[in-house]
């Protein structure tokens, strides 16, 4: 059975509209940040091929910088607990900096982000997020760049993941958890 086929997956957001939203975004965050010391700040692991297709599209010069966190385990559920799995490499005190979210869903992690990138000293922070999922948000945050909004559903492909599966989905699809099989 091939990848775009997959019994378990349903197609929600087709890698062509994501591939015209990822543009839009980039030509409107090239716009603003024209001149500027810009660094993309992507969190591994899921936003790695929003992060590259984002960072391609940007028509100025970028440093592209990897944060790696986790929130979610094995499960379908964010665990609320924040773990950073990988640090940058450089600082970033006076850079511009835009972190670039695969979903945001209850803000926790984002809200977590932002606190200790604060104390790095940026010239500013923003966030590009490829989802939105409002209805499980516990704490406020600001997305300055958002792709889609999408309904309460486990979501996976282009980056995200179900227990390190399915990110090389070209689309995003909702998963039905029982209908995986772990072989």
């Amino acid at each position: 059975m091939s990848a775009l086929s997959l019994p378990e997956v349903r197609s929600l957001i087709s890698a062509e509209r994501i591939a015209a939203r990822v543009s839009e975004l980039a030509a409107q965050i090239t716009r603003e940040y024209s001149g500027r010391s810009l660094v993309i700040l992507c969190i591994l692991k899921g936003s790695f091929v929003f992060a590259a297709d984002l960072a391609r599209a940007i028509a100025m010069p970028v440093r592209v910088e990897f944060l790696g966190v986790r929130s979610y385990g094995d499960d379908t559920k964010s665990s609320g607990v924040v773990q950073i799995t990988q640090d940058l490499t450089r600082p970033v005190d006076g850079d511009h900096i835009l972190i670039v979210e695969d979903i945001v869903d209850t803000g926790l992690t984002l809200s977590y982000l932002r606190e200790q990138l604060r104390s790095r000293n940026p010239a500013s922070i923003k966030v590009a997020a490829l989802l939105h999922k409002p209805a499980r948000m516990q704490r406020e945050v600001e997305i300055d760049y958002l792709g889609f909004t999408i309904d309460d559903v486990f979501v996976v492909g282009f980056g995200l993941d179900y227990a390190e599966r399915y990110r090389n989905l070209p689309f995003i699809g909702v998963l039905d958890p029982s209908k995986v099989s772990d072989t």
